[in-house]
Protein backbone atom coordinates (compact mmCIF):
# COMPACT_ATOMS: atom_id res chain seq x y z
CA UNK A 1 0.00 0.00 0.00
CA UNK A 2 1.23 3.47 -0.53
CA UNK A 3 2.23 6.04 1.63
CA UNK A 4 -0.04 8.55 2.31
CA UNK A 5 1.24 10.31 5.23
CA UNK A 6 4.65 11.27 7.37
CA UNK A 7 3.08 9.31 9.89
CA UNK A 8 3.06 6.21 7.82
CA UNK A 9 6.15 6.32 6.50
CA UNK A 10 7.84 7.05 10.02
CA UNK A 11 5.70 3.80 11.52
CA UNK A 12 7.44 1.97 8.59
CA UNK A 13 10.92 3.17 9.37
CA UNK A 14 10.04 2.33 12.86
CA UNK A 15 9.44 -1.29 12.09
CA UNK A 16 12.22 -1.72 9.71
CA UNK A 17 14.37 -1.19 13.68
CA UNK A 18 16.96 1.75 13.94
CA UNK A 19 19.42 -0.48 15.12
CA UNK A 20 18.78 -3.30 13.10
CA UNK A 21 21.94 -3.83 10.59
CA UNK A 22 22.68 -5.99 7.56
CA UNK A 23 26.35 -5.64 6.29
CA UNK A 24 27.02 -5.17 2.43
CA UNK A 25 25.80 -2.31 -0.15
CA UNK A 26 23.99 -4.76 -2.29
CA UNK A 27 20.39 -3.57 -1.42
CA UNK A 28 21.25 0.33 -1.52
CA UNK A 29 23.26 0.31 -5.06
CA UNK A 30 20.77 -1.72 -6.70
CA UNK A 31 18.03 1.03 -5.45
CA UNK A 32 20.29 3.89 -6.42
CA UNK A 33 20.85 2.53 -9.51
CA UNK A 34 17.14 1.76 -10.16
CA UNK A 35 16.59 5.99 -9.24
CA UNK A 36 19.56 6.85 -11.33
CA UNK A 37 21.54 8.06 -8.40
CA UNK A 38 24.87 5.98 -8.38
CA UNK A 39 25.98 9.32 -9.79
CA UNK A 40 23.83 11.64 -8.56
CA UNK A 41 23.69 15.21 -10.89
CA UNK A 42 25.26 16.84 -7.72
CA UNK A 43 28.63 17.33 -5.84
CA UNK A 44 28.94 15.08 -3.46
CA UNK A 45 30.71 15.27 0.17
CA UNK A 46 30.94 12.91 2.34
CA UNK A 47 31.74 13.49 6.02
CA UNK A 48 33.71 10.11 8.06
CA UNK A 49 35.20 9.69 11.18
CA UNK A 50 34.31 9.11 15.24
CA UNK A 51 34.17 12.05 16.66
CA UNK A 52 33.37 15.92 14.68
CA UNK A 53 31.43 14.55 11.97
CA UNK A 54 28.10 15.85 12.55
CA UNK A 55 29.93 19.80 13.34
CA UNK A 56 32.13 19.43 10.36
CA UNK A 57 29.32 18.91 8.52
CA UNK A 58 27.24 22.04 9.83
CA UNK A 59 29.93 24.30 9.17
CA UNK A 60 30.72 23.13 5.60
CA UNK A 61 26.97 23.52 4.89
CA UNK A 62 27.03 26.57 6.68
CA UNK A 63 30.20 28.09 4.42
CA UNK A 64 28.53 26.67 0.99
CA UNK A 65 25.47 28.60 1.72
CA UNK A 66 27.50 31.99 2.95
CA UNK A 67 28.85 31.83 -0.62
CA UNK A 68 25.17 30.87 -2.47
CA UNK A 69 25.48 27.20 -2.85
CA UNK A 70 22.09 25.54 -2.99
CA UNK A 71 22.73 22.54 -0.11
CA UNK A 72 21.49 19.43 0.95
CA UNK A 73 22.71 17.78 3.86
CA UNK A 74 22.50 14.33 5.43
CA UNK A 75 23.03 13.65 9.21
CA UNK A 76 22.22 11.30 11.87
CA UNK A 77 20.84 10.40 14.10
CA UNK A 78 17.87 12.82 14.53
CA UNK A 79 16.84 13.70 17.99
CA UNK A 80 12.93 13.95 17.58
CA UNK A 81 11.80 13.63 13.86
CA UNK A 82 13.71 12.00 11.16
CA UNK A 83 13.10 15.36 9.19
CA UNK A 84 16.05 16.58 11.02
CA UNK A 85 18.25 14.31 8.74
CA UNK A 86 18.12 15.67 5.95
CA UNK A 87 18.10 19.07 5.17
CA UNK A 88 17.90 21.63 1.82
CA UNK A 89 19.69 25.10 2.86
CA UNK A 90 19.32 24.05 6.11
CA UNK A 91 15.44 23.65 6.52
CA UNK A 92 14.26 20.23 7.82
CA UNK A 93 12.82 18.20 4.85
CA UNK A 94 8.79 18.86 5.55
CA UNK A 95 6.74 16.39 6.46
CA UNK A 96 4.37 16.14 3.59
CA UNK A 97 7.00 15.77 1.33
CA UNK A 98 7.89 12.11 2.56
CA UNK A 99 5.07 10.09 1.13
CA UNK A 100 6.18 10.41 -2.52
CA UNK A 101 9.62 10.43 -1.62
CA UNK A 102 9.36 7.12 0.23
CA UNK A 103 6.91 5.33 -2.79
CA UNK A 104 9.53 6.06 -4.88
CA UNK A 105 12.04 4.21 -3.03
CA UNK A 106 9.76 1.38 -2.47
CA UNK A 107 8.76 0.52 -5.46
CA UNK A 108 12.76 0.97 -6.55
CA UNK A 109 13.97 -1.77 -3.67
CA UNK A 110 11.14 -4.09 -4.49
CA UNK A 111 10.77 -6.88 -2.53
CA UNK A 112 14.07 -6.70 -0.87
CA UNK A 113 13.89 -4.28 1.81
CA UNK A 114 16.03 -1.86 3.02
CA UNK A 115 17.77 -1.47 6.00
CA UNK A 116 16.28 1.85 8.13
CA UNK A 117 19.78 3.80 7.20
CA UNK A 118 19.47 2.88 3.53
CA UNK A 119 16.50 3.83 3.26
CA UNK A 120 16.61 7.34 4.70
CA UNK A 121 19.94 7.63 2.64
CA UNK A 122 18.01 6.71 -0.78
CA UNK A 123 14.84 8.94 0.27
CA UNK A 124 17.59 11.86 1.22
CA UNK A 125 19.79 11.73 -2.09
CA UNK A 126 16.15 11.72 -4.04
CA UNK A 127 14.77 14.57 -2.14
CA UNK A 128 18.37 16.43 -3.12
CA UNK A 129 17.45 15.82 -6.52
CA UNK A 130 14.22 16.65 -6.82
CA UNK A 131 15.10 20.32 -4.75
CA UNK A 132 17.91 20.78 -7.37
CA UNK A 133 20.87 21.20 -4.96
CA UNK A 134 24.28 21.71 -6.09
CA UNK A 135 25.69 20.00 -3.38
CA UNK A 136 24.84 17.23 -1.00
CA UNK A 137 27.04 16.85 2.29
CA UNK A 138 26.42 13.16 3.54
CA UNK A 139 27.43 12.15 7.04
CA UNK A 140 28.12 8.24 7.12
CA UNK A 141 26.28 6.54 10.00
CA UNK A 142 29.20 3.74 10.90
CA UNK A 143 32.29 3.14 9.58
CA UNK A 144 33.02 3.04 5.50
CA UNK A 145 33.30 -0.06 4.24
CA UNK A 146 29.41 -1.29 4.65
CA UNK A 147 28.22 2.52 5.03
CA UNK A 148 25.13 3.42 2.44
CA UNK A 149 26.59 6.68 2.40
CA UNK A 150 29.54 4.51 0.26
CA UNK A 151 27.46 3.47 -2.14
CA UNK A 152 27.41 7.33 -3.76
CA UNK A 153 29.93 7.95 -5.99
CA UNK A 154 31.79 10.61 -3.80
CA UNK A 155 33.51 13.78 -5.42
CA UNK A 156 35.31 14.82 -1.63
CA UNK A 157 35.88 12.74 1.27
CA UNK A 158 36.38 14.39 4.86
CA UNK A 159 37.81 12.45 7.78
CA UNK A 160 36.96 13.58 11.10
CA UNK A 161 38.94 12.69 13.95
CA UNK A 162 39.21 8.98 14.45
CA UNK A 163 39.20 6.98 17.83
CA UNK A 164 37.73 3.23 19.05
CA UNK A 165 33.81 3.26 18.61
CA UNK A 166 31.08 0.60 17.73
CA UNK A 167 34.35 -1.80 18.14
CA UNK A 168 31.96 -4.36 18.24
CA UNK A 169 30.97 -3.89 14.87
CA UNK A 170 33.84 -2.60 13.01
CA UNK A 171 36.61 -4.09 14.88
CA UNK A 172 37.66 -4.34 18.08
CA UNK A 173 41.55 -1.77 17.85
CA UNK A 174 42.16 1.60 15.92
CA UNK A 175 43.99 0.00 13.29
CA UNK A 176 40.79 -2.07 12.32
CA UNK A 177 37.99 0.92 12.93
CA UNK A 178 40.40 3.55 10.41
CA UNK A 179 41.02 0.61 7.60
CA UNK A 180 36.78 0.19 7.67
CA UNK A 181 36.71 3.76 7.25
CA UNK A 182 39.45 4.78 4.60
CA UNK A 183 37.64 1.76 2.52
CA UNK A 184 35.67 4.35 1.67
CA UNK A 185 38.50 6.17 -1.01
CA UNK A 186 37.80 4.46 -4.44
CA UNK A 187 38.59 6.92 -6.45
CA UNK A 188 41.04 9.27 -6.97
CA UNK A 189 38.59 12.13 -5.83
CA UNK A 190 40.38 14.45 -3.23
CA UNK A 191 40.50 13.70 0.22
CA UNK A 192 41.24 16.52 3.48
CA UNK A 193 41.91 15.22 7.13
CA UNK A 194 41.85 16.92 10.66
CA UNK A 195 45.03 15.61 12.39
CA UNK A 196 44.51 11.57 14.16
CA UNK A 197 46.55 9.43 15.41
CA UNK A 198 49.78 8.33 14.24
CA UNK A 199 48.29 4.61 13.10
CA UNK A 200 45.45 6.75 11.86
CA UNK A 201 46.93 9.10 9.73
CA UNK A 202 49.03 5.84 8.68
CA UNK A 203 46.24 4.06 7.71
CA UNK A 204 44.50 6.75 5.35
CA UNK A 205 47.37 7.96 4.07
CA UNK A 206 47.85 4.39 2.54
CA UNK A 207 44.57 3.87 1.39
CA UNK A 208 44.78 7.03 -0.49
CA UNK A 209 48.32 6.14 -2.33
CA UNK A 210 46.31 3.37 -3.25
CA UNK A 211 43.75 4.64 -5.26
CA UNK A 212 46.09 7.87 -6.30
CA UNK A 213 44.09 10.40 -4.15
CA UNK A 214 45.65 13.27 -2.83
CA UNK A 215 44.98 14.04 0.81
CA UNK A 216 45.30 17.32 2.83
CA UNK A 217 45.79 17.63 6.35
CA UNK A 218 43.66 20.57 7.77
CA UNK A 219 45.71 22.32 10.85
CA UNK A 220 43.26 23.44 13.70
CA UNK A 221 42.57 27.00 13.64
CA UNK A 222 44.26 29.24 15.29
CA UNK A 223 42.63 30.68 18.97
CA UNK A 224 41.83 33.61 18.08
CA UNK A 225 39.45 32.36 15.66
CA UNK A 226 36.74 30.45 18.93
CA UNK A 227 35.00 33.75 19.98
CA UNK A 228 33.92 33.77 16.23
CA UNK A 229 32.88 29.89 16.00
CA UNK A 230 29.16 29.34 15.68
CA UNK A 231 29.89 26.21 17.79
CA UNK A 232 31.82 26.48 21.26
CA UNK A 233 34.61 24.94 22.50
CA UNK A 234 38.56 24.59 20.99
CA UNK A 235 37.94 21.02 19.34
CA UNK A 236 35.74 23.24 17.20
CA UNK A 237 38.95 24.44 15.85
CA UNK A 238 40.02 21.35 14.35
CA UNK A 239 36.03 21.12 12.84
CA UNK A 240 35.89 24.35 11.51
CA UNK A 241 39.33 24.18 9.98
CA UNK A 242 38.31 20.64 8.34
CA UNK A 243 35.09 22.28 6.98
CA UNK A 244 37.42 24.92 5.44
CA UNK A 245 39.73 22.99 3.94
CA UNK A 246 36.88 20.92 2.41
CA UNK A 247 34.76 23.87 1.22
CA UNK A 248 38.69 25.15 -0.53
CA UNK A 249 38.82 21.47 -2.63
CA UNK A 250 35.09 21.95 -3.13
CA UNK A 251 34.39 25.41 -4.62
CA UNK A 252 36.12 24.92 -7.97
CA UNK A 253 34.43 21.69 -8.02
CA UNK A 254 31.66 24.16 -8.11
CA UNK A 255 32.70 26.36 -10.36
CA UNK A 256 33.27 29.02 -7.10
CA UNK A 257 35.64 30.87 -5.73
CA UNK A 258 36.87 30.00 -2.62
CA UNK A 259 38.54 33.06 -1.33
CA UNK A 260 36.42 35.15 -0.19
CA UNK A 261 37.10 36.08 3.44
CA UNK A 262 34.32 37.52 4.45
CA UNK A 263 31.67 34.81 3.16
CA UNK A 264 33.59 32.29 5.11
CA UNK A 265 33.92 34.20 8.33
CA UNK A 266 30.30 34.10 8.14
CA UNK A 267 29.79 31.04 7.22
CA UNK A 268 31.79 29.83 10.45
CA UNK A 269 29.90 32.14 12.39
CA UNK A 270 26.28 30.50 11.49
CA UNK A 271 27.16 27.12 12.15
CA UNK A 272 24.74 25.39 14.35
CA UNK A 273 24.49 22.00 15.37
CA UNK A 274 21.87 21.34 19.27
CA UNK A 275 23.61 19.23 21.83
CA UNK A 276 27.00 20.30 21.02
CA UNK A 277 28.06 22.39 24.23
CA UNK A 278 24.52 24.62 23.64
CA UNK A 279 23.61 26.39 26.66
CA UNK A 280 20.31 27.21 27.46
CA UNK A 281 19.00 29.30 30.15
CA UNK A 282 16.93 28.81 32.97
CA UNK A 283 13.23 28.03 33.33
CA UNK A 284 10.28 27.13 35.51
CA UNK A 285 11.39 23.55 34.22
CA UNK A 286 14.75 22.98 35.07
CA UNK A 287 17.63 25.50 36.01
CA UNK A 288 20.43 26.55 33.47
CA UNK A 289 22.01 23.91 31.08
CA UNK A 290 25.07 22.91 29.16
CA UNK A 291 24.31 20.05 26.58
CA UNK A 292 26.45 18.17 25.13
CA UNK A 293 26.48 14.66 23.47
CA UNK A 294 29.69 13.22 24.31
CA UNK A 295 29.17 9.55 24.19
CA UNK A 296 32.67 8.11 24.53
CA UNK A 297 35.96 8.33 25.47
CA UNK A 298 37.26 10.73 22.78
CA UNK A 299 34.47 12.74 22.99
CA UNK A 300 34.56 13.36 26.97
CA UNK A 301 37.89 14.22 26.50
CA UNK A 302 36.85 17.28 24.51
CA UNK A 303 34.01 18.26 26.47
CA UNK A 304 36.44 18.32 29.67
CA UNK A 305 39.04 20.95 27.02
CA UNK A 306 36.10 23.19 27.57
CA UNK A 307 35.71 23.60 31.19
CA UNK A 308 39.52 24.49 30.86
CA UNK A 309 41.02 20.76 32.20
CA UNK A 310 43.87 20.56 29.59
CA UNK A 311 42.78 23.06 27.47
CA UNK A 312 46.31 23.91 25.61
CA UNK A 313 44.00 26.18 22.92
CA UNK A 314 43.43 28.87 25.03
CA UNK A 315 39.66 28.80 25.07
CA UNK A 316 38.36 30.78 27.47
CA UNK A 317 36.70 28.20 29.99
CA UNK A 318 33.11 27.03 30.87
CA UNK A 319 32.15 27.55 34.17
CA UNK A 320 31.88 24.57 36.44
CA UNK A 321 28.58 22.62 36.88
CA UNK A 322 26.94 22.32 39.61
CA UNK A 323 25.84 19.36 38.68
CA UNK A 324 26.14 16.82 35.95
CA UNK A 325 23.05 14.88 34.90
CA UNK A 326 24.15 11.84 32.97
CA UNK A 327 22.90 8.51 30.90
CA UNK A 328 24.16 6.30 28.74
CA UNK A 329 23.61 3.20 26.66
CA UNK A 330 24.59 -0.26 27.85
CA UNK A 331 26.79 -1.04 24.97
CA UNK A 332 29.35 1.74 24.84
CA UNK A 333 32.35 2.44 26.76
CA UNK A 334 30.47 4.58 29.17
CA UNK A 335 32.56 3.69 32.74
CA UNK A 336 35.72 5.04 31.12
CA UNK A 337 33.40 8.53 29.98
CA UNK A 338 31.86 8.49 33.71
CA UNK A 339 35.33 7.90 35.35
CA UNK A 340 36.57 11.02 33.24
CA UNK A 341 33.50 13.19 34.78
CA UNK A 342 34.29 12.15 38.19
CA UNK A 343 38.06 12.68 38.03
CA UNK A 344 37.43 16.10 36.59
CA UNK A 345 34.17 16.79 38.99
CA UNK A 346 34.75 14.66 42.37
CA UNK A 347 32.58 17.09 44.30
CA UNK A 348 30.36 17.60 41.84
CA UNK A 349 26.54 15.62 42.13
CA UNK A 350 25.68 13.08 39.41
CA UNK A 351 21.93 12.46 38.84
CA UNK A 352 21.38 9.72 36.82
CA UNK A 353 18.24 9.01 34.61
CA UNK A 354 17.84 5.82 32.93
CA UNK A 355 17.01 6.47 29.39
CA UNK A 356 13.66 5.49 27.49
CA UNK A 357 15.59 3.03 25.22
CA UNK A 358 15.94 -0.73 25.39
CA UNK A 359 19.64 -0.27 25.25
CA UNK A 360 19.69 1.75 27.96
CA UNK A 361 22.00 1.31 30.87
CA UNK A 362 20.61 0.41 34.11
CA UNK A 363 20.32 3.62 36.35
CA UNK A 364 21.32 1.94 39.58
CA UNK A 365 24.66 0.30 37.90
CA UNK A 366 25.49 3.96 36.75
CA UNK A 367 25.12 5.74 40.04
CA UNK A 368 26.72 3.02 41.60
CA UNK A 369 30.06 2.92 39.62
CA UNK A 370 30.21 7.27 40.40
CA UNK A 371 29.50 6.26 44.13
CA UNK A 372 32.32 4.01 43.87
CA UNK A 373 34.81 6.76 42.76
CA UNK A 374 33.99 9.54 45.05
CA UNK A 375 31.78 10.55 48.18
CA UNK A 376 29.53 13.22 46.09
CA UNK A 377 25.99 12.09 46.10
CA UNK A 378 24.99 10.17 42.72
CA UNK A 379 21.49 9.39 42.20
CA UNK A 380 19.70 6.92 40.03
CA UNK A 381 16.12 7.94 38.72
CA UNK A 382 14.06 5.11 37.32
CA UNK A 383 10.57 4.55 35.65
CA UNK A 384 8.43 6.89 34.79
CA UNK A 385 9.30 10.28 33.96
CA UNK A 386 13.11 9.90 35.00
CA UNK A 387 14.36 12.60 33.15
CA UNK A 388 11.88 15.23 34.28
CA UNK A 389 12.45 14.49 38.03
CA UNK A 390 16.45 14.66 37.67
CA UNK A 391 15.69 17.94 35.65
CA UNK A 392 14.05 19.00 39.04
CA UNK A 393 16.16 17.40 41.53
CA UNK A 394 19.09 19.67 39.58
CA UNK A 395 17.50 22.86 39.85
CA UNK A 396 18.02 23.35 44.07
CA UNK A 397 21.49 22.52 43.20
CA UNK A 398 21.75 25.33 40.65
CA UNK A 399 20.59 28.37 43.08
CA UNK A 400 23.84 30.74 42.02
CA UNK A 401 23.41 33.40 39.17
CA UNK A 402 25.94 31.72 36.97
CA UNK A 403 25.32 27.96 38.26
CA UNK A 404 24.71 25.57 35.41
CA UNK A 405 24.17 21.46 35.11
CA UNK A 406 25.60 19.49 32.26
CA UNK A 407 23.88 17.23 30.74
CA UNK A 408 25.90 14.52 28.93
CA UNK A 409 26.47 11.01 28.25
CA UNK A 410 25.05 10.37 25.24
CA UNK A 411 22.78 11.60 22.42
CA UNK A 412 19.64 9.65 23.33
CA UNK A 413 19.24 11.49 26.71
CA UNK A 414 19.75 14.72 24.46
CA UNK A 415 16.90 13.08 22.51
CA UNK A 416 14.75 12.73 25.17
CA UNK A 417 15.36 16.70 26.17
CA UNK A 418 14.80 17.73 23.12
CA UNK A 419 11.43 15.62 23.24
CA UNK A 420 10.36 17.29 25.79
CA UNK A 421 11.47 20.94 24.51
CA UNK A 422 11.82 20.76 20.52
CA UNK A 423 12.50 24.56 20.35
CA UNK A 424 15.92 24.09 21.02
CA UNK A 425 16.49 22.02 18.34
CA UNK A 426 16.54 25.59 16.03
CA UNK A 427 19.33 28.26 16.82
CA UNK A 428 17.70 31.02 19.05
CA UNK A 429 17.41 34.33 17.25
CA UNK A 430 19.54 36.78 17.60
CA UNK A 431 18.92 40.14 19.02
CA UNK A 432 18.90 41.66 15.58
CA UNK A 433 16.44 39.09 13.99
Amino acid sequence: MPFRSFREVREHLDALGMFHMELGLGRIRRVLTALGLERPPFTVVQVLGTNGKGSTCAFLDSLCMAHGVRTGLYTSPHFVSPEERIRVDSEPLPGDMWPELANAVMAAAGAEPLTYFEFLTALALLAFREAGVEVAILEAGLGGRNDAITAVVADLLCFTPIAVDHAAVIGPTLAHITRDKAAAIRSRAPVCSAPQYPLAAAELAAAAARHGAEITVAAPLAPQWLPRLGLAGSHQLVNAALALVAWHLLAPLLGRSPGDAAAEEQGLARAFLPGRLQRLPKTADHPALLLDGAHNPHGMQALLRAFGLGDAAGAPALPQPSAVIFSCLGDKDWRSSAAMLRRHFPQTPVLVPELENPRAADAAEVAAFFAALSPAPATPFSGKDALGRALAAAAPLCTSPDAVALMTGSLYLLAEFFGRYPQHLAPSPSPME
